[in-house]
């Protein structure tokens, strides 16, 4: 695994997230929640519901709470069955510098379409303080405050919203009187939520440097470029990389046609010339994604990754996930996987298990905290073997699907 230099400063990290009402996330809290944190689970347990949750959000500041609201299917589809209030999102994230800040946002359906119930955004100053909030929002109407200032000086300020759909935290996280808002606009609206597609690597999009892969990787081709051009020391470590994991792949070069699209080809070793990358392979194409992802020289702050284990060779994914840890040290990651070979390189500490109660609601517990898992783990035993032998109680169709806390050492059957 290759190194990294290290980052020109400490990127913010999210330690706390809690959800109410969002399908299946009847009520979860995700308590110390780790640079490099994976959901494990059976399908349907809601791993793609939490990750959801971060696009919904990122989508919100990006395109507007109605936008991502409708998208979907409004509150019949989006607020979990049975459930009365609203639906809520609550991250609790850490700024190099600063204390501990709560960013909370309540959203329901009205008459007139989605509409933010409640939003605020708040930290504690020192251990005994109590909160600070330097927005407090309710349908478009509220008060803001810098925040920078000691608590008797701030000035409240009434700022109404133009519409009580519009998040009070991009709007006015666009203005520097605002700085600690500015700082969430900016963190969320850098958060890149993956829905990596081999089938759009390999299109053919107009020429043109770009700095960062989009949510399909569509323009990846277009990223190659920018590497090219501007970080030719990076994209050689990506090759390096690229080249210990597919066998024979020399390199890859993104050429500017006449028609002012640009191709995407991969050079074998034993060939003179390159193969276009619409006839390679979806795991060859899989991997140059990740990689230019994850060795990003700038990288997002927050990262979402959903199944990385597809198409790819499951000896490539112990190393695939050293590599996203490594990566943590200049961005946060969520994944979620079905892989005992991703889950053999983690930590207890790392894994989310997840599960569906009688309810039919997800519950969720760190693998760190099942009966017995720390001391198998101590005594060798890895965290993938554990799971496809049913120990961590969820992901084996062929045991019960309960709560993970019966005693390890047998099936439970």
């Amino acid at each position: 695994m290759h190194t990294l230099p290290p980052p020109p400063h400490t990127p913010a990290r999210i330690e706390y997230l809690k959800v109410r009402n969002f399908r299946a996330l009847r009520e979860v809290e995700f308590k110390e929640l780790t640079p490099l944190t994976v959901l494990l689970g059976p399908n349907g347990s809601g791993k793609s519901t939490v990750f959801d949750v971060f696009a919904f959000l990122a989508d919100c500041f990006e395109f507007g709470l109605r936008r991502a609201w409708d998208k979907r299917g409004k509150a019949k589809e989006l607020k979990t069955r049975g459930a009365d209030g609203p639906v809520i999102i609550e991250i609790k994230y850490r700024e190099p510098g600063f204390p501990l800040i709560t960013y909370h946002l309540a959203v329901d359906e009205g008459p007139r379409g989605p509409t933010v119930v409640e939003e605020w955004l708040q930290w504690r100053r020192g251990k005994s303080g109590k909160p600070f909030r330097f927005i407090d929002y309710r349908a478009g109407q509220g008060r803001a405050t810098s925040g920078e200032l000691p608590d008797e000086q701030d000035k409240r300020l009434d700022i109404p919203l133009k519409s009580p759909d519009l998040l009070a935290v991009n709007a006015l996280g666009q203005f520097a009187e605002h700085p600690r808002v500015a700082a969430l606009r900016d963190f969320i609206t850098g958060w890149y939520v993956s829905y990596l597609s081999a089938d759009s690597a390999r299109g053919q999009p107009e020429a043109g440097p770009q700095e960062r892969l989009t949510k399909t990787g569509d323009n990846l081709a277009n990223v190659i470029q920018h590497l090219t051009e501007l970080h030719g020391e990076r994209l050689d470590t990506i090759f390096s990389v690229l080249r210990q994991r597919v066998p024979r792949i020399e390199r890859v070069v993104a050429d500017p046609m006449r028609d002012g699209r640009l191709l995407l080809q991969i050079k074998d070793a034993p060939f003179n010339d390159p193969v276009l990358a619409k006839f390679s392979s979806d795991g060859t194409l899989k991997m140059l994604a990740y990689l230019v992802l994850l060795y990003d020289p700038s990288p997002p702050p927050f990262i979402g990754i959903e199944e990385p284990e597809n198409f790819l060779h499951p000896r490539l994914l112990p190393e695939l996930a050293e590599e996203c840890r490594a990566a943590c040290d200049r961005t946060q990651l969520l994944v979620t996987t079905h892989s005992p070979f991703f889950l053999n390189a983690l930590h207890p500490k790392e894994v989310r298990v997840l599960w569906r109660d009688d309810h039919g609601y997800t519950q969720s517990r760190r693998a760190c905290d099942l009966p017995g898992v720390p001391e198998f783990v101590q005594h060798g035993a890895l965290l993938g073997h554990l799971w496809m032998e049913g120990q961590l109680g969820v992901g084996d169709p062929l045991v019960n699907q309960g709560a993970p806390t019966r005693p390890l050492g047998g099936r439970g059957r």
